[in-house]
């Protein structure tokens, strides 16, 4: 599906682009002599629920053949689970699936959920993060 292979962006990836984010798939720099260089796409406005993507015509037998429902998977799925999943996948080590929640709720931070998720931390040692990335405190 690749536009190299195709000569030209697969059917579907970019044709419902809204007019708002059509100048991203026209700016030079993600072409390549005037074929956008992409085989997956998606974007989310203001006021989308959701991120959006385009109708595509996958090849015969291949329900996700570019990889997008894997790469973009968290970007789709915003549920404590799936993140949790993620995230047990990734560091190979079981998560406590409340402390997730808990975090996701934007609940402020007590040191029982942050051992939950890190047993070496405390609140106090992600005060900077915590200040940094503006995580309720109260």
């Amino acid at each position: 599906m690749s536009p190299y292979a195709e000569d030209g962006v697969w059917p579907g990836v970019v044709d419902s682009v809204p007019e708002e984010f059509r100048s991203c798939v026209e700016e030079p720099a993600f072409n390549d002599d005037g074929i956008p260089t992409v085989t997956a796409c998606l974007w989310r406005g203001s006021a989308d629920a959701h991120w959006q993507t385009g109708e595509i015509d996958f090849p015969e037998g291949h329900a996700d053949p570019v990889g997008a429902d894997w790469l973009f998977r968290l970007l789709v799925d915003r549920s404590p689970e799936a993140y949790a999943s993620f995230v047990g996948d990734y560091y190979e080590v079981p998560v406590d699936l409340d402390a997730v929640r808990h975090v996701c709720a934007l609940r402020p931070l007590a040191d029982d959920v942050v051992r939950a998720l890190n047993a070496e931390l405390t609140v106090a040692d992600l005060a900077e993060d915590i200040a940094e990335i503006g995580y309720p405190t109260r």
